[in-house]
């Protein structure tokens, strides 16, 4: 393999600028071929003692791991950020060969008697964030069918690689989908109502593809304000069916307009939730739900379907008079029959009746690079820490930046920062690893690297992009996955930042980041106002404040429509097909939610996050950590919202500590007990009786 290959051994930071969709597939057979000779050396050299050490055993294994993790890494950050057919090809190529490799590697049974003779070994004289990697590892030996008869251990095997296809397969639908479908308006007499700024991105957007006019797209930023203030009913409802139907054989994408119906995800679906009840009974497990929890805080599935439960008994009757308020309004307004997309228009307006203000009136105090900088100045805040851009760092576009973190003047992380929407980048917001934090072999600390991905309306001619204050929540989202990642004090890769942390707890600090975007001292260090400098008028955050719970009871009742919807699919339909869990959606749908769906909505066949990402029978995280983060903020509401005390306990307890210990144990030791409900009914205005987590 020629040594000019940027992918192989990436010592530094990733060669962006270098790395071609040719030279993919190579490497990583390098990779992979090098790696399996280190795992068959070391078990070699294993075999040779009674009790293996941490040096012998782990170390060797750990280099290799985090070789071939930082050289596929800009890989599939590039198919998300910089998709091309050429790159999307290699990387499909690839995703068999890594799901063989995995499930070589943890299927292998003197592997995993290694590491339990490692685990039991009293002379190991182990820390405790080795002993939690251990432990996690021979879990997953378990979960990966180390302890399956051979014919099963290949049915396994096939199912992995058969899933990673599959997965990969949905998520390029879904964003071939999207990008397929856009609208030419040529006459503005069509967009009464949309703001200035949706429009201006309308027309650059259609000169960008040389055409005259308004084009609007299904990506968030362009859909948005149609939904939200285009006074043009018609044109509402065909972006909002154009948007519901992506990926399925409804609306524009229907087999009659799409003759091959390449991007219908329903097979797809069919197939995934399939294998993996398949994978779960091989398992030994009832569903594959009850394999989901078995990474989880939560105990059971029934733990999981009580809570969700619980909740909706807590929001639904608010949510029932929410929509019945919007439903009279929209009367008074002249519409009878309120349709789902009507929704949002009448919601915005009934929100600019009551409380006099929109999401739109916000946009200048929100420029984007005043709320990244006051964004940094919270952390420091917080956490002692800085952060300086490093434009000598190549990314893999002019919009993307690098950022070292740094802690008394040392660099102690580092983080790519790409903010803004555009052609062949997957849509909505996300943190993911570039590289972690671990001790090498030599005793050196490779410190952590993190991408964080957003789409936000990027800057139009001399306009800067201006935020809504809900992206600029969801900046500070991203960031907090950013943290727990960048901040970690823990040297063991596989529980260092936010790796082996329980997927029910990795929202923790997310979640708890956005609360900083509701207090007046966060805002006066993120507002700005574009033209006058003035930092956002007290009036207008007394008006955020009182709008701030508006329809927070739909709002939740649609967090859980989806978790219960999540969970009960990975329950309980034991034979999948689209009319199963169409008819399940329904069924949640009537039983949670409050706002009227069409008919047409295939809502499910753009379900990323649970058929393309890791959140299946996972998805009632967000409910779940949101407990925690209201929990674990209201110390911050008693303590002082930047209290320096409160600020080093929550690093030292939660983001330093990584997947070290326990969710809970972790978070006990934070808030001196164990979280209660009440900080997030009180935080979404749910006006009931606060009932325990438990």
């Amino acid at each position: 393999m020629p040594a000019s290959n940027p992918l192989l051994n990436i010592s530094d930071l990733p060669p962006f600028n270098k790395i071609q969709p040719d030279q993919v597939i190579p490497a990583l057979e390098q990779l992979l071929k090098d790696n399996r000779t280190t795992v068959e050396a070391t078990l070699k050299a294993a075999k040779n003692t009674s009790q293996p050490t941490w040096q012998q055993l782990i170390t060797p294994l750990e280099a290799a791991a985090d070789n071939l993790a930082r050289s596929w890494s800009p890989v599939s950050h590039l198919n998300s950020v910089k998709n091309s057919p050429e790159l999307r090809t290699a990387y499909q190529a690839c995703l068999p060969k890594l799901s063989e490799y995995s499930t070589w590697f943890n299927q292998n049974p003197e592997l995993f008697k290694a590491y339990q003779a490692l685990a039991t070994n009293p002379a190991a004289n182990l820390n405790p964030a080795q002993q939690k990697m251990l432990s996690n590892t021979l879990r997953d030996f378990r979960l990966s069918g180390v302890d399956l008869p051979e014919a099963k251990k290949q049915r396994f095997a096939q199912i992995q690689q058969r899933l990673a296809k599959l997965s990969n397969q949905f998520s390029n639908n879904v964003l071939d989908a999207t990008q397929s479908w856009t609208k030419l308006v040529t006459d503005e007499n069509q967009l009464i109502g949309l703001p200035e700024s949706a429009k201006e991105s309308a027309v650059a957007a259609a000169q960008a593809k040389d055409l005259q006019g308004w084009l609007f797209t299904l990506d968030f930023p362009s859909f948005q304000p149609v939904m939200t203030y285009a006074d043009n009913r018609e044109l509402r409802q065909e972006v909002y069916t154009a948007f519901v139907t992506r990926a399925s054989d409804q609306g524009p994408f229907s087999k009659k307009e799409n003759s091959a119906g390449q991007w219908n995800n329903a097979a797809i679906m069919e197939e995934i939730l399939a294998l993996k009840e398949e994978k779960a009974q091989l398992l030994g497990f009832e569903s594959y739900a009850h394999l989901s929890v078995e990474k989880k805080m939560a105990r059971n599935p029934e733990e999981v379907l009580a809570f969700l439960n619980n909740l909706a008994a807590k929001a639904h009757p608010q949510a029932l008079q929410e929509f019945a308020e919007l439903k009279t309004f929209a009367e008074q307004q002249g519409v009878d029959n309120l349709e789902a997309w009507d929704v949002g228009y009448y919601s915005e307006k009934l929100r600019l009746e009551r409380y006099n203000l929109s999401q739109e009136e916000l946009r200048p105090w929100f420029p984007a690079n005043k709320v990244t900088q006051g964004l940094f100045k919270v952390v420091k805040q917080l956490f002692n820490v800085e952060f300086k851009q490093d434009t000598k760092v190549c990314t893999w576009h002019t919009d993307a930046h690098y950022y070292q973190v740094l802690r008394d003047g040392e660099p102690i992380a580092g983080f790519y920062l790409d903010l803004y929407a555009r052609e062949g980048k997957r849509g909505g917001a996300w943190m993911d690893v570039c590289r972690d934090r671990r001790r090498t072999a030599e005793g050196q600390i490779q410190l952590p690297v993190a991408y964080l991905t957003c789409n936000f309306t990027p800057p139009v001619g001399e306009q800067p992009s201006l935020l809504t204050h809900n992206e600029v929540t969801t900046l500070f989202h991203e960031f907090g996955h950013g943290l727990h990642h960048m901040l970690t004090q823990v040297e063991v890769p596989e529980v260092s930042g936010i790796n082996g942390v329980a997927w029910d707890a990795v929202e923790l600090p997310s979640q708890f980041m956005e609360n900083f975007c509701w207090e007046r001292e966060g805002l006066d260090l993120i507002t700005s106002h574009v033209e006058t400098g003035e930092p956002l008028p007290q009036a207008l955050f007394e008006k955020m404040l009182a709008a701030k719970n508006f329809q927070s009871a739909m709002q939740m009742v649609r967090q859980l429509e989806f978790s219960l919807f999540d969970f009960r699919l990975h329950l309980e339909l034991k034979q999948p097909n689209a009319q199963a869990i169409q008819a399940l959606l329904d069924e949640v749908r009537q039983a949670v939610s409050v706002v009227p769906t069409a008919e047409f909505n295939r809502f499910q066949n753009s379900f990323s996050h649970i058929f393309a990402g890791g959140y299946a029978a996972g998805y009632y995280s967000y409910k779940w950590a949101e407990v925690l983060s209201a929990d674990a903020f209201s110390a911050f509401e008693e303590e002082g919202t930047f209290n320096a005390a409160t600020g080093l306990r929550f690093c030292q307890s939660i983001l330093e500590q990584g997947g070290s210990q326990d969710a809970m144990a972790l978070f006990t030791a934070f808030r001196g007990r164990e979280p209660k409900i009440d900080a997030l009914l009180r935080h979404s205005g749910i006006q009931t009786a606060a009932v325990s987590v438990q």
